[in-house]
């Protein structure tokens, strides 16, 4: 079946993400970041203005968003792998910051696979903007659908 490409730049309802510390610190404890600006309100304070987030953090973003605010193309659950993660950060995002998100699907094609037949991709963004406005943070993610189902 031909992909149909007419889905790319389609977007979702934009999603709103509070920051909050308690998250911060559970999500640096759940990937064991011993850094102490995570832990420590007064020297994040000291050395980053604030308590920063962990560079991957916004991976969390799943749990703030529902099915209007992120647009897809639909595979077949069974054939779906997580082909790549990717986050540009291009302003500190510290607790207290409110992040709006806006997802879109920026690329959908397809590559013959060495072992099960044609694999479709679909590359979204979620760009992020903070309470005032600025563009804080880009997260890629490709998913890939296989061409006959996964097992095992």
């Amino acid at each position: 079946m031909a992909i149909d490409k007419s889905v790319i730049g389609k977007t979702g309802k934009p999603f709103t993400m509070p920051i909050e510390w308690s998250k911060v610190r559970e999500f640096a404890r759940a990937i064991r970041d011993p850094n102490p600006v995570y832990f420590d309100p007064e020297l994040a304070k000291k050395e980053c203005g604030g308590i920063p987030v962990p560079p991957t953090f916004l991976q969390i973003a799943a749990f703030w968003q529902d099915s209007d605010s992120m647009p897809t193309v639909h595979f077949d659950l069974r054939r779906i792998l997580h082909g790549e993660q990717e986050f540009e950060l291009y302003k500190p995002i510290l607790v207290g910051d409110v992040l709006t998100g806006t997802a879109r699907i920026a690329d959908v094609y397809e590559r013959e696979g060495g072992r099960g037949g044609k694999m479709t991709f679909m590359v979204t963004e979620i760009e992020y903007k903070n309470q005032r406005g600025e563009k804080v943070a880009l997260a890629r993610s490709t998913l890939i659908e296989t061409g006959q189902a996964v097992s095992g």
